[in-house]
């Protein structure tokens, strides 16, 4: 099987939904809590080439220190990139990883696309 990782936080229902749906499943994902272990630019760039949309796709526009930080959705991708790198909180939960692909799990049934072939 497939070796699926996932950047969770517990806080989040839609977070363990998608983490729960992995594990009936008899998956057992690499949990990264990633606001504790925040990923760093290269990192956030990988996802978001697997992911491949522009970076305000996997951003949380709605919390307010996207707004305090005066970021736009049009913003140029690296400056969001960093963003993201310096205040983890800004980036869109779940996402799961697995073979060069990755999935945003909103809803959390879409962590399931990493299963199929």
């Amino acid at each position: 099987m497939t070796a699926i990782a996932i950047w969770h936080n517990p806080r989040c229902s839609k977070s363990r939904a998608a983490l729960a749906l992995l594990q009936e499943r008899g998956v057992e994902p690499q949990v990264r809590r990633y606001l504790e272990v925040p990923p760093n630019e290269k990192e956030l760039r990988e996802v978001l080439d697997m992911l491949g949309g522009p970076a305000i796709g996997m951003m949380r526009t709605g919390e307010p220190l996207f707004s305090e930080l005066e970021l736009t959705k049009d913003a140029p991708d690296e400056v969001l990139i960093a963003a993201m790198a310096a205040h983890p909180k800004l980036i869109e939960r779940p996402l799961a990883m697995a073979d060069g692909r990755a999935v945003l799990g909103r809803p959390p049934e879409r962590v399931l696309e990493l299963l199929e072939d």
